[in-house]
């Protein structure tokens, strides 16, 4: 089916495209979200008297571009994250993690538009990672993910625990056997009573 995007969309393309969709992609997400209209000769006239408009937005979003690709490549990400002594990370660098750390920088980017060279990093070292900006324009950026001392927690092996729970376990035996005996230790003897008496 023809329709014609009355937005933008990544996934599709920009204000004013003309695109072949299923029916029931139009049917049940672009026409009730107002991303497209049917193609029809209503919507064609509408889009012509608008089409001045939709370059001048579009002139617009490549000047916006142009200028943040500046402002990126003149940016380096530096990430610290958890390694282990032979430079593995304890998880790994992904999209997610360079949008979160360009969102702390004052950059609002989608993770679908920025691509890693095989979808993620996983030691430390030095990257280069492409962001997309509008149409076919990309700024490459520098990326260092150094490694950040783990904390290392001393971990008693598992011999030395079930040692500490024998030992415990000990304890608690001998001082229930204690109680018994420290009773009748307290109480006084038969004799002791009928002597008394």
């Amino acid at each position: 089916m023809k329709v014609i995007l009355n937005k933008d969309l990544a996934t599709l393309g920009e204000e004013g495209d003309v695109r072949d969709v299923a029916r029931g992609y139009f049917r049940n997400y672009l026409f009730p979200r107002g991303i497209a209209v049917p193609y029809n000769d209503k919507t064609v006239k509408i889009f012509e008297a608008r089409k001045d408009e939709i370059a001048a937005r579009k002139a617009e979003k490549r000047k916006d571009a142009a200028s943040l690709k500046e402002k990126l490549e003149a940016l380096s990400l530096v990430l610290t994250m958890p390694a282990g002594a032979n430079g593995k990370l304890y998880g790994a660098v992904t999209s997610q993690t360079i949008a979160e750390e360009l969102a702390k920088q004052g950059f609002q980017f989608e993770r679908k538009r920025i691509e890693l060279p095989g979808n993620s990093f996983k030691s430390v070292g030095k990257y280069k990672i492409t962001l997309r900006l509008y149409e076919g324009a990309v700024a490459e950026l520098p990326l260092t993910v150094d490694a950040q001392a783990a904390e290392t927690k001393a971990h008693a092996p598992a011999t030395d625990k079930r040692r500490r729970r024998r030992d415990e376990r000990r304890v608690e035996e001998v001082a229930s056997e204690a109680q018994p005996e420290q009773a009748a230790a307290s109480k006084p003897a038969p004799e002791e009573q009928n002597g008394q008496a």
